[in-house]
């Protein structure tokens, strides 16, 4: 890895962290207020280089926003709830005063990092070249 992939990082993980919040304050406070914020979010985070899709997933695993095709879109959230679930299981049965706050997950074909909130899973899936 290069040296800028620390300061590469950080702005994704911003992103990531602030979209989670924006979409769980629209649930509690007027969804049309803060329905405009998660779409500029979404496509600010859509446009950095290398993103290759974007997948909002509630609680229950089901897809309430993507940037990818229905198929992908369903295979990752199915995929990704199941695998999120047990990494926060088990960060909790080292420490029950613990808590997944972000997961990254790098391959040879592509990089998915996953910001898991109270209501809703953050999942963006970026080439890992970039």
């Amino acid at each position: 890895m290069g040296e800028g992939w620390a300061a590469a990082l950080q702005p994704g993980v911003l992103v990531c962290g602030r979209l989670c919040q924006a979409l769980y304050v629209s649930c509690i406070s007027s969804p049309l207020l803060l329905l405009a914020e998660v779409e500029e979010t979404l496509k600010r985070l859509q446009s950095q280089k290398g993103v290759q899709g974007i997948i909002v997933v509630n609680t229950e695993g089901i897809p309430i926003k993507s940037t990818m095709d229905n198929p992908t879109t369903t295979q990752y959230a199915s995929l990704m709830h199941s695998f999120i679930l047990k990494a926060r299981s088990t960060v909790r049965e080292i420490d029950p005063q613990n808590d997944l706050t972000f997961l990254r997950i790098r391959s040879k074909k592509n990089e998915i990092m996953v910001a898991p909130d109270k209501d809703y899973f953050l999942i963006v899936i970026q080439n890992p070249t970039e």
